[in-house]
């Protein structure tokens, strides 16, 4: 008789009814409508993006930790559940919800006029409309603060010129976030994507992430109204507010990967056979099977007590580098040990381990790399700031 993993940690206790139902709810459509079609997906480097946000959309988990315009409301740690169960299929259908919720849909939702809020929200909700959020620039990621996009008056309306890079969701946007340097500090921008002078091309030869569109942004005098800037975003404490939203998705999206490797070596090990016995019960097997199977539920204990505090408005963004720092390292970890419990048949996309580890690699850097994130935790605990 097999026990998962998590109920060594007796982790369904922890959760009340509702966030249970969410995550099966999740899990099961994951299973039934996305797992089938990833691997093809990831091995063509491209999605049916639309499809995929309005089935999103029916689903409920586009935005769903906001409230009102047609968005969910749940409580943090449901949406937390359901990236975990998002990235178990695949890192990049949980990219998508992400930016779409926690990034683009966050920031209108936080820092726009009621205008914006009721022009893009309930389409976004729904998956009708897609959103993609530009701050990183080909030479400006982990410093924001260097940015070169600018938007400068022009009677009452902006222009904006610049490019962003790396930028989730970019090609198929319907409306983009842009943050842009002004002669009031840095602020941001609703930009709709048909705009004269805005283009979007597609990255591609990706290695990571080929399930999700990533795009760079190109803007070339786009003209604005002054309407289009989000009034209560000013300075570099926007974006890094929607940053933490997104970080915070990761800190269990992460371990749905993990989890979904573990759940895979688990299975196969038990039934490949080595030397006339099952692979699982060598006590190598097992020590690797032991050791990652304490990561993943450690993680998980993180990411639930993180999950409660935000609930509870009481979370920091220390906290948050906390889980993003510990999770995706360990899941990267468990994804890359996994690989060797399938050895050759863990090179394939037969198997989903290496799908997650290759994944992963873009989860460890993106939304704050391991190393911005330790200094953050360092500063914390010193008092004394280390990224100069």
């Amino acid at each position: 008789m097999r026990t998962h993993p998590f109920d060594l940690f007796a982790i369904d206790g922890l959760l009340t009814d509702e966030e249970r139902e969410i995550q099966r709810t999740v899990r099961t459509m994951g299973e039934r409508e996305l797992r089938p079609r990833v691997a093809q997906w990831f091995e063509d480097g491209a999605i049916p993006a639309r499809e995929l946000a309005r089935e999103l959309g029916k689903l409920g988990v586009l935005g769903m930790h906001l409230e009102g315009y047609g968005c969910a409301g749940t409580s943090a740690l449901s949406y937390g559940l359901a990236c975990l169960e998002l990235e178990a299929v695949d890192s990049g259908l949980r990219s998508l919800v992400s930016v779409q919720g926690s990034l683009t849909m966050y920031a209108i939702w936080k820092y726009g006029s009621e205008e914006h809020k009721q022009e893009w929200l309930p389409g976004m909700a729904a998956g009708e409309k897609i959103g993609c959020f530009g701050l990183t620039e080909p030479d400006a990621g982990s410093d924001p603060g260097s940015m070169r996009t600018t938007a400068r008056r022009d009677g009452s309306d902006w222009i904006l010129n610049g490019t962003k890079m790396w930028i989730t969701n970019g090609s198929v946007a319907d409306v983009a976030v842009v943050w842009a340097r002004t002669d009031e500090g840095v602020r941001g921008f609703v930009v709709p994507t048909d705009a004269p002078g805005f283009s979007a091309p597609e990255i591609k030869r990706k290695l990571s992430l080929r399930a999700s569109v990533t795009s760079e942004l190109v803007l070339e005098d786009v003209r604005l109204p002054a309407g289009a800037v989000l009034p209560s975003a000013r300075g570099l404490s926007g974006p890094l507010g929607c940053l933490n939203e997104a970080r915070f998705g990761i800190v269990f999206g992460a371990l749905g990967a993990a989890r979904d490797c573990l759940e895979t070596a688990i299975s196969y090990v038990g039934d490949r056979t080595v030397f006339g016995r099952a692979l699982a019960s060598y006590q190598l097997t097992q020590q690797k099977l032991a050791d990652m199977t304490l990561e993943l539920g450690k993680g998980m204990l993180l990411a639930l007590q993180l999950g409660r505090l935000k609930d509870e408005g009481r979370l920091t963004p220390e906290q948050i580098s906390l889980g993003k720092l510990n999770n995706v390292r360990e899941a990267i970890a468990i994804a890359r040990e996994c690989r060797t419990l399938l050895g050759a048949n863990g090179i394939t996309l037969e198997y989903p381990v290496i799908r997650h580890a290759n994944n992963l690699e873009s989860v460890l850097t993106y939304e704050g790399t391991s190393e911005v994130h330790t200094l953050v935790i360092g500063k914390a605990l010193t008092g004394e700031g280390a990224f100069r």
